[in-house]
Parts: structure tokens; sequence; C-alpha cells
């Protein structure tokens, strides 16, 4: 039986029934591949039979691009590491034949018997492609497209003896760009139905083959007489809901599937829909060789166990069964589908003038990051989406944002957000920067010529409609958005909102563009975006931006461990900024894209070397993005319905708006992200020296113990209040203000600001350890602490995981500011990725804290746990 959430698997799965069989696997191995002017001489009918040699063709990697197969042959550098970029090729100054190859792989498949159909299917090929089977062509015109599937039905062509071949001539895209600097090069990039960033960014360097290749999965399926495509599945859940409920109300799903008739005799049969122990049916008569799509009847989910985003409730997911089958008993084709029981709604909020997005009846306050693609080469894999999507939700976001200059993010990527609970907003594939909104001396063509990009308009039209069939069962897809930062072109933005939505979903929120008014109101001008770049801490609390921000992002380089992965040594120096240009002294620094922190990194003290630098540079991420999203809590439904901070990750080498590298080692933004939006939360306005509450829950929180104080550099301790308080659902509160205080106390060195909640039980619930400075600005006085006299013990739970318990003395000052991190004690490396509940913690005086370590455990391998502390010398605990 096939898993399908979109017409096309990659998962071996196999039923019986009368002895028909039926199954799906995927074409992952044994392909090779040569460039095209190598074997120009031979005919493609020649080269797809097994007849012909392969000999001196080089192993290919599928799914993969041109460029990943010559990295993985070691024929160009990685481009990741330093300004190896620019010693590969670059396919605007070569011409496209440089990249143009043939794929090719000799499968086993027998010839079918009956009705059994086998078919081919491409998830996914940049740009062009013609394809040929045992000596046959198998499209008639050459096939384009980065978006737009495609499906073969190979039963007649496959070779009696069961042994095939598959040839693949991939073509770059028509326009490849100019890749000059500018934000999607010259922007004729645009002019294909592809993603546009392969020419370059303000993140990121140009894509030397521009992804040529067949960059997603190729499958064999076997069906029936009757194969089913699209499922489509609707869950209606009426009222306001609550996560807790024991005795739920019912929920209505609503399903169809098409239905294709492969024979030239009419088939009658049953197609059935089973969820939840209960099922509907529906009698069918196929016509010879027709397709019919079907709606059944609506089944009723009785007490559904309901899916709701991260922090709200749990992600409960249903397994839900399509099957057809034929009067005589035959399956002809069936299907496995998650479901997720939940329903998404839309509403403008008239006090902050923006949309407000609601889930099973409840509003949603939107935490969202922006997302560009999981690896610039598109090597994706199921793995490292799960662990990418693990890390946003561990920084207590709800939604991620698909940027428009990329791609349709993969089945893989949404199973995971199914997973973690993380809302999508899915963006098309447009930019206001290749697309025409912007005068810009970059460009090669004028704003009304790129306004009307691309080029071939029907190709967008119907590649967007195959891809809504492919994702739209995905509780987590929450949003459509037409293009960032631009409505699309007239006619497609028409198709799109007018026609494809309502018939191919109907139940979703579009956006016209990523910040369109019908978004956010704009009352301070500009773009709807931003502000980009470091900021002082009370700007995030006093200035007021659009009520529904879809991009506001800041810093974040990694620490030296991370830097050392793609710097060479001479280039691991302090970053220099040269005033007035995005850029510094040193031309590796400047290529991987940095972004500057101003003298925010000096206010600890000036910087010695690069491990200095990026050991202070963490605590200004920390605060950063702490503040950033407590200034946006803190002043939720009042000022902002959701803010999607620019971006959360980077998919090469980069030095700007990540909470993680490229190779999933995570910095301190990500650990000030998931302080600042916790559940249930403490928090200071640095702005006004404020403390409020903050309830990012549906839960209301009575006899709360809000308790304030502070401490010195040598761990001396002063309580400013104790007060009972409430956290009211979805909201936050101002309690009190206490600027005086700190004033007076932390005018010499600064000093430690601590906001605690604790329940009726006197548990700690929240605890949220600030670092002040001195009068002067300054957080030299943390340069003065006394050394650190916490103790580090751990605990194993099972292969891969350990609690880690952090105990200090009372007598001792703060354990300041400590990053643990598990190590391969042969190769010293760190352990990625590794998911910790908490990281660059803090340990007052007396005190204890504990955190869960999970990482990818090996037998045989020796790990140790290293803790490196402000105040504390590295040291290493060998975990046995």
């Amino acid at each position: 039986m096939k898993k399908l959430k979109y017409g096309i698997v990659a998962l071996f799965a196999l039923i019986h029934a009368k002895g028909f069989s039926q199954n799906m696997y995927e074409l992952n191995q044994h392909w090779v591949c040569k460039k095209n002017s190598d074997v120009a001489s031979i005919s493609p009918n020649k080269l797809s039979t097994t007849e012909y040699s392969l000999k001196n063709w080089i192993p290919a990697t599928v799914p993969g691009t041109v460029l990943t197969t010559l990295i993985n042959n070691k024929t160009v550098p990685d481009p990741f590491y330093g300004m190896n970029n620019n010693k590969i090729p670059d396919i605007y100054f070569t011409g496209k034949g440089e990249y143009t190859y043939w794929f090719v792989n000799d499968f086993n498949e027998n010839k079918p018997k009956g009705e059994e159909q086998v078919w081919l299917n491409f998830r996914g090929i940049n740009y062009g492609c013609d394809v040929y089977l045992n000596g046959k062509k198998l499209n008639k015109e050459t096939f384009k497209g980065m978006f737009l599937r495609q499906r073969y039905n190979i039963t007649s062509l496959l070779n009696s003896n069961g042994k095939n071949r598959l040839a693949v001539i991939v073509y770059p895209p028509d326009a490849v760009g100019n890749p000059n600097g500018g934000q999607g090069g010259d922007g004729t990039i645009a002019k294909n139905v592809s993603h546009q960033y392969v020419a370059g960014w303000d993140w990121i360097q140009p894509i030397r083959d521009r992804n040529t290749g067949i960059w997603d999965k190729v499958t064999i399926e076997k069906t029936g007489a009757v194969d089913m495509q699209y499922p489509h599945v609707i869950t209606k859940v009426p009222g306001v809901r609550q996560p807790d409920v024991t005795n739920q109300a019912p929920a209505n799903v609503l399903t169809s599937v098409t239905l294709h008739n492969n024979t030239a005799a009419t088939k009658n049969g049953t197609i059935k829909f089973e969820l939840a122990g209960k099922s509907v049916e529906k009698s069918i008569a196929l016509q010879p060789n027709s397709t019919q799509e079907v709606a059944l009847p609506e089944l009723i989910v009785a007490n559904p166990k309901l899916w709701w985003p991260n922090t709200y409730g749990p992600q409960n997911l249903y397994t839900g069964k399509v099957i057809f089958t034929e009067n005589n008993g035959v399956i002809s084709d069936s299907s496995s589908l998650e479901i997720g029981i939940r329903q998404m709604r839309h509403e403008w909020n008239a006090h902050t003038r923006s949309m407000q997005v609601s889930v099973n009846g409840q509003p949603i306050f939107i935490r969202g990051g922006n997302w560009v693609i999981s690896d610039e080469l598109l090597r994706f894999s199921k793995e490292r989406y799960d662990a990418e999507i693990r890390f946003h939700k561990e920084m207590n976001l709800n939604l991620i944002r698909v940027w428009g200059g990329a791609i349709t993010e993969r089945p893989e990527f949404y199973e995971a957000c199914d997973k973690y609970g993380m809302l999508v907003m899915q963006d098309f594939w447009g930019s206001g920067d290749c697309n025409g909104r912007w005068i810009d001396p970059m460009k090669l063509e004028d704003q009304w010529t790129r306004r009307k990009y691309p080029d071939d308009h029907s190709l967008f039209v119907e590649s967007a409609s195959d891809m809504i069939k492919m994702i739209r069962n995905y509780p987590s897809l929450a949003i459509w958005c037409g293009g960032n930062e631009i409505t699309l072109v007239d006619d497609i933005q028409h198709a799109l909102k007018d026609s494809l939505m309502p018939k191919l979903d109907g139940t979703r929120w579009f956006i016209d563009y990523s910040n369109s008014d019908s978004m956010s109101y704009n009352s301070i001008g500009g773009n709807g975006d931003g502000p980009y770049g470091i900021q002082t801490l009370p700007y995030f609390w006093s200035y007021r931006t659009w009520p529904f921000n879809s991009e506001i992002g800041s810093v974040g380089v990694g620490d030296i461990v991370s830097l050392r992965r793609f710097l060479p040594k001479e280039n691991q120096v302090i970053p220099i900024e040269i005033p007035g240009k995005e850029a510094v002294d040193d031309s590796v620094i400047t290529y991987h894209k940095y972004i500057g922190y101003g003298n925010s990194v000096e206010k600890y003290g000036k910087p010695k070397d690069l491990e200095d630098f990026a050991r202070k540079a963490q605590l200004v991420n920390y605060d950063q993005y702490r503040s950033l999203i407590e200034g946006f809590i803190g002043h939720q439904w009042d000022w902002y319905s959701g803010i999607m901070i620019w971006k959360t990750q980077n998919p090469w080498t980069a030095l700007r708006g990540q909470m993680y590298d490229y190779y999933l080692d995570p910095n301190a933004c990500l650990y000030g992200l998931r302080t600042g939006g916790q559940v249930l939360h403490g928090m200071w306005n640095p702005a006004d020296s404020s403390i409020y509450i903050a309830n990012n829950s549906f839960k209301k929180a009575d006899n709360i113990m809000l308790s304030v104080k502070v401490y010195d550099m040598n761990g001396k301790d002063s309580v400013l209040t104790n007060v009972f308080s409430e956290a009211i659902p979805q909201n936050s509160k101002k309690i009190m203000y206490i600027s005086h205080a700190l004033k007076e106390l932390g005018k010499k060195d600064g000093l430690f600001l601590v906001v605690e909640l604790k329940n009726d039980k006197k548990a700690l619930l929240d605890q949220n350890i600030y670092w002040l400075p001195n009068k002067e600005g300054d957080y030299t006085g943390l340069n003065k602490m006394p050394t650190s006299k916490v103790d580090v013990a751990y605990k194993k739970v099972k292969d891969g995981k350990i609690t880690v318990t952090f105990s200090n003395p009372k007598d001792a000052t703060v354990s300041f500011f400590n990053r643990v991190s598990v190590v391969d004690k042969q190769t010293g490396d760190r352990v990625l990725p590794t998911f910790y509940s908490d990281n660059y913690v803090s340990i007052l005086p007396g005190e204890q804290k504990t955190i869960e370590i999970e990482y990818p455990f090996q037998s045989g391998k020796n790990y140790s746990l290293e803790v490196d502390g402000w105040n504390k010398k590295a040291t290493q605990i060998n975990l046995n």
C-alpha cells in the first residue's frame, strides 16, 4: 500500500489481495552520469539501451544536482569552505553546455502480467529534460519546469528479461542570469519557473550550475488497472475548542480522489475511505481510458483528537486509508495518509489592524521564522528536515514561512512540521527584487519587463496546481502566499487566487504577497518589513513596527567551533567593519555575508582574537533574540498579531540571521529565543524597566508568585519583590516598575536581574536571568566575576540521551553562560545534531539546574561532555 499525501511517493510499501501485489520504490542508487558534450555522437536511443557500455561514466548523486555529483566525485572543491565557490566555473560564463548532463540508471523490473501497470515518477527536475527508457523516448516535447512532477506509464516499455535502462538528459534553466552581486543577480533567473536565489542574494553566493539536475525523488510504482492520484482530505472542526477536553465535539472529514482507468474496458468498483475505525464508500463505474474525480460522503469522527500548533496542544495524527476495489474483489490501488484533524481560520483584528490566525476556533499569536531552504544545493534528507524543524519547535516558535525565492517545500519538510506543530506559510515563486517592484541598476531589464516574469505563465500556473495538490493535505500548512514582497503578474495572481485556490484547496488564507496591506496595515511607510540587523534592546519594546511583521531580524554568528569549520586559519580574524558598507576587512568573512555587530561586542571588553569575539557575540545573540521575541509578545493583541523572524537558518555557511549553522550546530540565538518564548514567562522591559507576565497558552494561571531579585558580580542577592499575580490566557500583563532600584544597585559593575514565576506549590515555572550593564552602558563588570564553583554531573537515561545537572554552592557567584556540548572523543568534534533542553545556562548561587541532552549515539564510539562557561574554564567529562 503506498503512503501518500501527494501523487508520488518514495517509500516501500506492500499489500496483497487475491494474489495481486502492488509496490513502490525509489531509484536512488547506481546512477551514473556524463557531460552531454562527451557523448554527443551517441544517439539517445542507443545510449538508453543496456547494450551501450557505461564504462568511464562517473557515479551520480540522485536525487541531486550536477554540482552535487561533481563535489562528491571531488572534481570541484567544497563551495562552502573559504572562497572555494570562486574556483567553480559559473554557468553564465561557461555556457549551459558545461552543466548539461546525462543521468543513467540500470534497474530491474519485470514486465507485468495481466492488468498491472508500472509507472515512472519524477518529483522534480531542474530545469528541462528528455527521458528515455530502453531506447524509447517517453516525452514528446522537452519537459520544462522545476516545480512540475512527471509521471509516465512504462508498462509496455519494460524489457521481458527484467533488465531496463533509464536515461535522462537534464538541461539547465533557460535563463541562467548574470551573478553580478544583485539580489538574484541580474534578475533574469526569474524568467524561469524555478528558484531565484541561485544567482546570488544578500545572504548567499551564486550556485554555479544553478542547481541543474534530478533534484528530487525518482520512483517506480505499480498499480492495478485503476490507479488513484491526488487524494484530498478536508477536516472541519466547528466552534471553539480546547486542547485538553476529554469529550471533544465531533469533527467532519471530506475526502475526494482522482481515479484513472488505464484499460480499454469499463471498470466497476468501490472507492472507500477509512479513518478512526469508521469508513465511507462510493460505487463507481470508470469508462475505458478515462479519468474521474470522485467525492466521497462526509465522515464524522466522534471525540476527535485534534492537532494543535506548538506550545498550544498536542500534534495528534491519524492514519487514513483510501482504497479502490474492483467488483471482482481485486484491490487495484490504495493509499495511506497521515491526517491531522484541525481547522484554520483567519479574520481581521480591528484593534491591531492586522489579520489574525486561529486554529480550532482559538486565535494563535504567530511566533514565526523565515525559512529559505534546507540546503542551497538541494541535498535534502528526511533526517535533516526532522532536525531543523525540531530546532524550530525548541525555539518555541509556531510558524515557518517558506520564502518565495526558493521552492515549494518537500513532503518530508511538511511531515516534520506536522510532527512538531509548526504552522507553515508557503510562498510561491517570485520576489520584489527579481520581479520588478523596485528600480535596480543591477538588473538587466526594466521594471515593466521584469514585472511580466516568468516567460511562461501557463507553466507557472500548471506547476502551482501540481504543488498545491502535493502538499494540501498536511495539517501544518496554514497560509498560501503569492510571492515575496510583490504580487505576481496579474494573470498568474488571478489564476492562483480566484481559480486554483478555490478549486484545489479552499480551506486556507491566501495572501497576495508577503507584506501585503491585507495582512498588516502599514501606518509607518517603507516596505512592510524589518528592521534588520543589530538593535538596542529597548528598541524591540518601544518601536512599533508593522502589526503582522513578515520579516524582522538580526545577527547570528556562531562560536569559534562553528567558524573554524569553513574559515581558513588565515581568515580567522576579528571582523573589522568598513563604515558605510556591508563588508569587513577580511575578504572571506565578507564573502560569507557577515552582518555587523556595531560596537555591541566591544561593550563586553575589546576582543583579543576571533575566538574571544565569537564568545562575546553569543551574549549579544542571546540578548538580541530574547528581547526581540519578548518585545513582540509583550505587545501581543495590542500592537501585534504576529511576527516572523528573518531568518532562522542558513542553507550554507553564511554569517547572518541563523539560530544554528549549516552543520546543525546551534548558537546562543536559539536559546535566547527559546527563553523569551516560554509558554508561561516573566520578563523585563528594558525600555521602561517594567516587569511583565506573558501567557502563551489557552489556560489562565492563578496564584502565580512573581519574584524579582538581583545579584551582583560576587553573587550577593537582593530581593526586589515577591507578589502574587495571575497570567491571562494568550496575553501579556504589566505588573510593576523597578527602574529606580536597578539604577542604584548596578551603576558600578552592572548586575544580574532575575525574574521568576512559581506555582502555588512553590515549584519553579519559569526563570529568566538578565545581565545588565553599568551606568556607562558597558558589560565589563562581567569580566570581574570570581571563578565559577559549579559542579557538573550527568546521568545516562539511555544510549544517546543523558541529563546534566549543574549544582552551584550557596557561597559562590553566579555560574554564568555555560555552553554545553557533546564531543566525539576520537575526533574532538562536536556531535551533531544534538538537542539540548536548554543551553548557555546560568546557575544562581545555592541552586541546581538540570537539562536533557539527546545526541546521535553510535555503538563503539566514545563521547565526552564539554562545559565552557563565561567564568568557568572549559572542562570535559567522559560519557562512559
